[in-house]
């Protein structure tokens, strides 16, 4: 043990001086001393390396920790893919058929992720330091004491040092001192992590001194304070997420189910042709314009209303307009087209989930709080069912076209009376409803999978928030698939998602047998009708 704890003071005593001295290359003999013998001679080797280390060291260490190292006859070798390369220059080398592979103990292992963290932590490459310091977190030692504070006292970004100090103050968690341990317990009581709290959780189990584990509960205290609050925020986004997903999928049957009557159990397929289509274009892109493939997805919006607001005329003029005023024969016979329009697919793409990609732009994420990161693709989602609904919400009040669809679905007789083609208005009306189910289907495309079943898993909640928001009630609707939204990941944190949809669905049943307008009630002629 003593001769351990020696050749780790040695150890930190040589990354101290790291790029201290000139930079030297990777010699061919302290390749073989790193490579082979006893493990303790190829600590020290390795330690020595490290002090001088250069590109091709770094590169060598690597390839040891990725086991992809040979020797021969006292040569080694870098192999990777079934080629060899020379560790010294870099260049493709032969590799001999009796080469064997180095073969690396638990504590070789350690010691090359120690050594690898210890390079990066004086990279000129700002996320390789930050790598190399969430390394060292990950197995924090106060042997490492000295490395972290030569580390901290050159680092100049600040995200960095923030970290560094963290690593610090995590390594001291260990000490053998009790100032010093009170000292990390209290340091890290600001940072408001979750990766603090289970440090702390961890020293809190082997802690024995009362005053350092009173200081251990005081830091855990306060840091779960402020991750509750990200906690519930994080919950809150979530809600409003799913609520505008909600509304995406309802908004087409608003007009569908709620302005026409019509139970469109193909609703949901609708939206999955929205995002096959979205799925084309994407390869189109990938296979025509990979340079602008970022920009794919603002082409396959207007291509998935196209495609699912043909299917949608297609399908009116062929079944619907022979069943407007008889919801339940609607419903079966949509249900049977939803069934034709799932096998469609499954012959044309198979039966298997299909890959859509996000644009670069809408990887990666916003992060607001240490526990909370909103990601692009859910923040564009959610500004796009905003401009979707006031894109309908015009469409609806202000166009001759909305006037004619309002006035055909309030009273039909006295619109024809006036000159309005119905038939029209009705294919228009539907081929609308259509377009926006693709619309939906596109956005999901986004942040889920793209399969033939897609639709099934929401055209229930669609039904839900159109019923709950109040039918043909547009504002309903909104109200609806953001209260059932929040409501449902509210639910999620306490209860589990199955319990939490249960939940909501009693919640529903209920709000109807109270109240079976809705949130709002459709006022007018029509109403009394």
């Amino acid at each position: 043990m003593h001769r351990l704890r020696l050749f780790r003071l040695f150890h930190v005593l040589i990354c101290l001086g790291l790029w201290s001295g000139a930079v030297q290359a990777l010699t061919a003999s302290e390749a073989s001393a790193i490579a082979v013998g006893e493990t303790d001679a190829r600590l020290e080797a390795l330690a020595k390396a490290v002090a001088t280390a250069d590109d091709r060291t770094a590169a060598f260490i690597q390839a040891l920790a990725d086991d992809a190292v040979k020797v021969s006859g006292g040569r080694v070798f870098i192999v990777r893919d079934g080629k060899g390369v020379d560790p010294l220059t870099g260049l493709g080398i032969a590799v001999p058929a009796d080469a064997e592979d180095v073969v690396n103990n638990n504590r070789m292992r350690g010691e090359l992720d120690n050594a690898m963290a210890a390079l990066k932590l004086f990279s000129k490459d700002d996320k390789l330091r930050l790598q190399g310091v969430k390394a060292l977190l990950k197995e924090p030692d106060e042997a490492r004491l000295p490395l972290v504070e030569k580390a901290l006292a050159a680092e100049k970004d600040e995200t960095i040092r923030t970290q560094l100090e963290l690593a610090r103050a995590a390594a001291l968690l260990g000490s053998s001192d009790k100032d010093r341990r009170l000292e990390a317990a209290r340091a890290m009581g600001q940072s408001k992590t979750p990766e603090t709290k289970l440090l702390l959780n961890e020293r809190m189990k082997a802690e024995a001194d009362p005053a350092v584990k009173a200081q251990l509960e005081a830091s855990l205290r306060a840091i779960e304070g402020a991750l509750a609050w990200g906690d519930k925020l994080g919950a809150l986004f979530s809600g409003i997420s799913l609520g505008s997903i909600l509304l995406l999928v309802a908004l087409g049957l608003a007009i569908t189910y709620g302005l026409m009557g019509v139970i469109n159990m193909a609703h949901g397929e609708l939206m999955m042709i929205g995002a096959y289509a979205t799925y084309v274009v994407q390869g189109l892109f990938q296979k025509f314009l990979p340079g602008a493939f970022d920009w794919y997805l603002l082409a396959a919006v207007p291509v998935a209303f196209m495609a699912s607001a043909l299917v949608g005329a297609a399908l009116e003029r062929s079944v619907i307009r022979f069943l407007y005023g008889r919801p339940l024969e609607t419903l079966l016979a949509t249900w049977g087209i939803s069934l034709m329009l799932m096998q469609g697919i499954r012959s044309i793409f198979g039966a298997q989930n299909v890959g859509v990609e996000n644009p670069s732009w809408m990887s990666g994420g916003v992060q607001v709080l240490s526990n909370l990161s909103l990601p692009y693709n859910r923040l564009v989602i959610i500004g796009f069912a905003a401009a979707v609904l006031l894109g309908m919400a015009f469409l609806i009040g202000k166009t001759r076209l909305g006037l004619f669809v309002r006035g055909v679905t309030q009273n039909r007789p006295i619109a024809s009376c006036m000159g309005v083609n119905t038939a029209r208005v009705d294919t228009y009306a539907f081929a609308l409803g259509s377009g926006i189910a693709g619309l939906a289907g596109c956005a999901l495309s986004q942040v889920g999978n793209v399969g033939p079943d897609l639709g099934q898993s929401y055209i229930v909640d669609a039904f839900m928030v159109v019923v709950l928001g109040g039918v043909g009630q547009l504002a309903g609707t909104v109200y609806a698939a953001m209260g059932l939204g929040i409501l449902n990941k509210l639910l999620e944190g306490w209860t589990g998602a199955v319990l939490a949809k249960i939940a909501v669905l009693v919640f529903i049943i209920i709000f109807i047998q109270k109240r079976p307008q809705g949130i709002f009630a459709m006022k007018g002629r029509s109403a009394e009708a």
